[in-house]
């Protein structure tokens, strides 16, 4: 015999909700279709999170796992979807026409989404930007790592650890500079000066030993060897450029980079015996006080008729002071930091405590 509560239950789980091309939507259709999307929704996210872990711990075809990855979430997702329409008890063929209809209207009305959805699929197949890639966006000055492609937008951690949300579409649509394509290296020029009258063939030997001694710098090959180009005659000196292979992680950081090379080749310069030039100014003095040429400066205590000085005054300035032996090259020591998938920067195992830049 049937209880009144079961009796109620039953006409309850029977009870017409709407009516949508041509089928019932009752309660329990609705119940059962929200249930199997919520299952589809718990599914999508432990798949992705397997998948996600073993490619955090796999050395090779961290991309192809970060495509399947997606494409398994994006599957279970669709395939539950269905599911619950079918559950819902409406017949998916007699939707053709009306789901037309209601995607040119969906279509109008979020096209931006639909744009970036399709976006980061061609992202993920396209392959020219990839996970753990190191990218520059010059026009919005953002330059990171790619942390993750999304459904809508593309998270970039910055150097200083901050997330920034790029829409997919901006990669497709505007150039943007991939530095560690296909995984490779690059060659970067860190530019340094020297006086007038330095032994130019010191200098480069001087920089190129500390360059190579660098723990960030790629080993010579025929095709990469560093090397010490001068560039100009400037008005304070001799300008040089160092130019060198670094590491791939050296690349991602390239701020701390430019620091810790300056930092070398300036310790480098000083161990040498090396001068680097400090800014100065001639001053050509025209007339003064109604006079002109040797009268004037005469008149200014210089050239013929200046009366004698009593004591020798430098006018120049100060030259920067060298920096003290053993000072810490914190470019460098930053530069060394280990750069955790998705969490804070931790120093690299191996690096000496107080490295310093010599």
């Amino acid at each position: 015999m049937t209880s009144p509560i079961q009796a109620g239950l039953e006409s309850l789980d029977d009870t017409q909700i709407v009516r949508v091309a041509g089928a019932s939507i009752t309660v329990g259709g609705l119940v059962s279709a929200l249930v199997i999307l919520l299952v589809a929704l718990i599914v999508a996210r432990l798949v992705t999170r397997a998948l996600r872990r073993v490619r955090e711990r796999s050395e090779r075809s961290r991309q192809a796992l970060y495509l399947l990855e997606r494409l398994s979430g994006y599957a279970v997702i669709i395939v539950g979807v269905m599911s619950a329409l079918s559950a819902a008890g409406l017949n998916l063929s007699s939707l053709a026409v009306f789901a037309g209809a209601v995607g040119i209207g969906v279509g109008l009305g979020l096209q931006g989404v639909v744009k970036e959805f399709v976006s980061g699929l061609f992202l993920i197949f396209d392959r020219m930007v990839s996970v753990g890639d190191y990218i520059e966006i010059e026009d919005i000055g953002i330059r990171g790592a790619i942390m993750e492609i999304g459904p809508r937008a593309t998270r970039v951690r910055t150097n200083d650890n901050v997330n920034v949300l790029v829409p997919n579409s901006r990669f497709i649509e505007q150039p943007v500079t991939n530095w560690t394509l296909k995984g490779d290296t690059r060659r970067i020029h860190i530019p340094f000066a020297v006086a007038y009258g330095s032994d130019r063939g010191k200098v480069r030997e001087a920089v190129l030993a500390c360059a190579r001694a660098s723990p960030f710098t790629l080993p010579e090959t025929e095709a990469r060897k560093s090397q010490v180009w001068l560039v100009g005659f400037g008005d304070k000196g001799l300008d040089f450029e160092l130019l060198v292979w670094p590491t791939r992680e050296a690349v991602k950081r390239p701020a701390a980079m430019h620091a810790a090379y300056t930092w070398l080749i300036a310790d480098a310069l000083d161990g040498a015996g090396i001068e680097v030039p400090f800014p100065q100014t001639d001053l050509r003095i025209r007339s003064a006080f109604g006079l002109e040429g040797d009268d004037a400066l005469g008149r200014l205590g210089y050239g013929r008729g200046a009366r004698p000085a009593t004591a020798a005054t430098d006018t120049r300035p100060a030259q920067p002071s060298v920096s003290a032996s053993g000072a810490s090259n914190d470019a460098a020591e930053d530069l060394m930091m280990a750069e955790d998938e998705d969490g804070p920067l931790e120093p690299a195992p191996g690096l000496p405590p107080g490295r310093t830049g010599g």
